[in-house]
């Protein structure tokens, strides 16, 4: 039987391929990059937080911004975007759609229960409250009790 060889594949033959899943996602990552290349280029003083290519579709590229200022900062710039989309894309891309979604960047708060860790009490303070409630008035006196039943057994 004859000795299989040790020899290491070359992994970047993957990324040349020009047919495949991973060919596919690599001239997609491609594309996003010269795009948005673009874009800095042509507005330099454009955030890089307030926007992001979010995606592309046929012949048109969909641009994701904060704000309704941004966008217009966008809407001044779309015909020089366009026309060098044109050139460096080979008349592939020739629209811009300009997106607002202006809670895109925004982490949602936690909502925090003030005493939401000890949602039970201690025995000792269960005893303590049932000996106050023998002295104090009928509505006091049940709710005094009601809480000392949430004591931990």
């Amino acid at each position: 039987m004859a000795r299989k060889s040790r020899i290491p594949t070359d992994m970047s033959a993957l990324f040349n391929s020009t047919s495949g899943t991973l060919a596919q996602i690599a001239a997609k990552t491609n594309s996003l990059t010269i795009l948005s290349d673009i874009v800095r280029q042509i507005c330099p003083d454009l955030p890089a937080d307030v926007w992001k290519i979010a995606n592309f579709r046929t012949n048109a590229i969909v641009i994701e911004v904060n704000s309704a200022v941004w966008s217009q900062r966008l809407q001044f710039e779309r015909v020089n975007i366009c026309r060098e989309l044109i050139r460096v894309t080979n008349n592939e891309f020739n629209q811009i759609e300009i997106k607002i979604t202006p809670f895109r960047t925004k982490i949602p708060e936690k909502t925090v229960i003030p005493n939401a860790i000890n949602s039970t009490i201690s025995a000792s303070t269960a005893e303590q409250l049932l000996k106050v409630a023998q002295n104090a008035p009928d509505s006091l006196r049940k709710k005094l009790e009601k809480l000392a039943s949430h004591a931990k057994k």
